[in-house]
């Protein structure tokens, strides 16, 4: 009887050394990567949609200043009916009833306003070029959230098979605390403290299940379709040589930084031209009438041209008080740019030492599993020979197993680590990436706008065709 429980013993803990290491040895299937993961959060997000709309609302600005250069035409048509009465009583009362129709066309062209127009162009110019660069910060969070929902569901992937075989291994460590409990070897309380631990096994095996749950319903939201089979960690993209290298080139580069500097330079414009608004313009007018009256032969038309010199010579202090707020409104917009700028060098700073700290972290991390390794190796040895007991044991497994997460937490943060700083410099885009996407390009929509094509011309029907296209996609 000793000699069969001993067998048993010996299975057993060689089941727990096979078992420990599956996940490492285990076959992999084929994966669903991370630029996948990128593609699809890059085509179908909603997010990316609304600010490249909101870039063409800034596109039309453009237009709507390009269009106060133009003349403007107005037609009007208007119906009278005329109902005359003369006289008293019944026999010498008269009545007259006309009904008259007048067709009148005019036409107002602003000809010199000091340059404010000219101004305000400019101004939303610069509105554009900044609303360009927030869609490309846009962009980069956008993949970053596919990144870091690529990384979750693997790391909670991994982690379930951990708990899987911690289950397995607990269970086997149940039935061997059972065969050698009928045999007088151990107690009652051992068995009990292995049935705790595998209820706590499974309790834990629960609860990876629904962060798991959790991760591929991110990534679903993000990506824009459930994952596949992830199973293989992103290639870390190359880092900067040096952390005052990362935060030149976040300085150089960073969309959010771009956009900051060009809303400055549309502030100031701005202000400059609230400062011509105050000065004279001038207007030609022009304007043509025919009027008609029904049943008569009386006719009229008439024709007016002019032009006029208008100042305004006070608005009870209005004018003041806008070029005031202008001027308030320019220095707000500096100031946001100072902190723009310490804000992208503060990020890149953390960014660049949260890599080498997950870097180190990771390497911790697998010389304390190689060290949890030998020590269960030993361990279950010496479990077999009898000089180590069942608890023993199963503080190795879960030490082990305490190393194994805590080395998927730091490749993770090491991962995340590696494109959190891809994105501090604002090299997180689909372009730099080299991503293969078909990427939005911003200046095909400003190109079509930028002259304020009406409707009734060819460019203004091929843009319809154009906004038909994207409401479709």
């Amino acid at each position: 009887m000793q000699r069969i429980l001993k067998t048993k013993r010996i299975r057993a803990f060689a089941a727990i050394g096979v078992l420990a290491t599956a996940v490492v040895s285990a076959p992999q299937a084929r994966a669903d990567n991370v630029t996948d993961a990128m593609i699809g959060a890059y085509t179908s997000s909603g997010l990316l949609e609304q600010n490249r709309a909101l870039l063409r609302v800034a596109d039309e600005g453009v237009a709507a200043t390009v269009a106060k250069l133009r003349p403007v035409v107005t037609a009007t048509l208007g119906i009278a009916r005329d109902y005359n009465r003369t006289g008293l009583g019944a026999l010498g009362a008269s009545s007259n009833h006309n009904t008259g129709a007048t067709l009148r066309v005019g036409m107002e062209w602003l000809l010199f306003d000091n340059g404010a127009t000219q101004l305000d162009r400019a101004a939303a110019q610069e509105t554009v070029l900044a609303t360009r660069q927030t869609l490309l910060d846009v962009e980069q969070q956008v993949l970053f959230a596919a990144v870091q929902s690529y990384v979750n569901v693997l790391t909670q992937q991994d982690i379930v098979a951990l708990r899987q075989n911690n289950l397995r291994l607990l269970q086997e460590e149940l039935r061997a605390a059972n065969d050698r409990f009928e045999v007088g070897e151990v107690t009652r309380t051992d068995v009990a403290l292995a049935e705790s631990q595998v209820a706590e096994a499974r309790a834990n095996l629960t609860d990876a299940r629904g962060a798991l749950l959790t991760a591929r319903a991110t990534y679903e939201e993000v990506v824009g379709r459930a994952p596949g089979a992830v199973a293989s960690y992103p290639p870390l993209p190359r880092r900067a040589a040096s952390l005052s290298d990362a935060q030149a080139r976040a300085l150089r580069s960073h969309p959010s930084l771009r956009a900051q500097q060009h809303s400055v330079k549309a502030a100031q414009l701005t202000a400059d031209s609230s400062l011509r608004d105050m000065g004279p313009n001038v207007k030609f007018t022009a304007s043509a009438s025919h009027g008609e009256v029904r049943g008569t032969d009386g006719t009229s038309d008439n024709f007016d041209l002019g032009l006029s010199l208008n100042q305004t010579l006070y608005a009870g202090g209005g004018l003041a008080a806008a070029r005031r707020a202008d001027l308030a409104r320019v220095d707000a917009e500096r100031g946001s740019l100072l902190s723009v700028q310490r804000s992208i060098s503060s990020n890149a700073a953390s960014a660049y030492t949260a890599f080498d700290t997950a870097a180190a972290s990771l390497v911790s991390s697998n010389e304390r599993v190689r060290a949890a390794q030998v020590a269960f190796d030993g361990i279950r040895e010496e479990a077999t020979l009898g000089s180590r007991t069942t608890l023993d044991v199963l503080q190795a497994e879960q030490e082990l197993l305490d190393a194994q997460t805590a080395r998927l937490s730091a490749r993770a943060n090491q991962a995340l680590a590696a494109y959190q700083l891809l994105q501090a410099q604002g090299l997180l885009t689909a372009e730099n990436l080299n991503l293969a996407v078909e990427r939005y390009d911003p200046e095909i929509y400003h190109n079509q706008v930028r002259s304020a094509p009406a409707f009734v011309t060819k460019r203004g029907q091929d843009l319809d065709r154009v906004l038909k296209a994207l409401r479709k996609n």
